[in-house]
């Protein structure tokens, strides 16, 4: 009597489980992300403590990426949605705007770096012991330098609470000296702006995580161009999605710790 030949089991063939796997690797990526920005900004926390430490007021092309940032979100979310419906030239068109719209953001990003360092947040050169020229960031007397306006483009701070300037005479002043009689301006003004450098970093960083979110997002518009995600096929426009809103939520974090706490 012949046995009958029995499959194995093989999950890669196994279409939930192969789901599962790609969204809990996008899980990974995102846990990984976090970990990263969450010791840059407790670095961010704690190199603010006990020194004078530069508030900058964010430029207008900072707002407008949260605004292109949310919306690309809703543009996705709706890509997504479309193509579950079974409206693929809605959700082509949908990601051909996310796309759009995370471009816009990423050029913002630097525009409104561009004008922090037009008013001395930015890197400069400096002479070293030997008479060469070394990078270096700005000084908080380029703020002054850079008619940057106490008060509206920046403020300088101790543990958290605003120090006082004289518009006419150019001196700072203790918070707890309200009658601005002992300047501290020499103890102020030749601190290196170090807000703006992990500023920057952050900003960098983040952007290089949205280059890769956008270099796959054209990935998955050529694929559904070519059929290959279709509405019973859609998780890997889902992994897509996580990342692009935790990239998009992770950003809104980073603006209101570095720009509105």
């Amino acid at each position: 009597m012949e046995n009958n030949p029995t499959t194995a089991y093989d999950p890669s063939t196994d279409k939930k489980v192969t789901d599962s796997s790609k969204i809990m690797l996008m899980a990974f990526i995102i846990f990984s992300v976090t970990m990263m920005f969450g010791g840059l900004v407790s670095a961010y926390l704690v190199s603010s403590i006990g020194q004078y430490w530069v508030h900058l007021t964010p430029p207008t092309a900072l707002w407008v990426s949260n605004a292109l940032i949310l919306a690309s979100s809703v543009s996705l979310f709706a890509s997504l949605k479309a193509m579950k419906g079974g409206d693929v030239k809605r959700s082509q068109m949908l990601l051909i705007v996310t796309l759009c719209l995370g471009v816009g953001f990423t050029v913002t990003q630097y525009s409104g770096w561009k004008s922090l360092a037009q008013i001395g947040s930015g890197f400069g050169t400096e002479k070293n012991e030997d008479g060469l020229a070394a990078y270096s960031w700005n000084r908080i007397n380029e703020l002054i330098e850079n008619e940057a306006v106490y008060g509206e483009d920046y403020d300088v701070r101790i543990n958290g609470t605003p120090i006082l300037f004289n518009a006419e005479t150019g001196a700072f002043y203790a918070p707890n000296d309200p009658l601005m009689v002992r300047p501290i301006t020499s103890d102020v003004v030749h601190r290196t702006n170090s807000s703006a450098s992990y500023i920057w970093a952050l900003i960098l960083i983040h952007i290089f995580h949205l280059v890769l979110g956008i270099a796959y997002l054209c990935v998955n518009l050529f694929r559904v161009s070519k059929g290959s995600i279709t509405t019973e096929d859609t998780v890997r426009l889902k992994v897509l999605s996580i990342f692009w809103h935790f990239l998009g939520g992770l950003w809104l974090v980073l603006f209101v710790l570095l720009f509105i706490k």
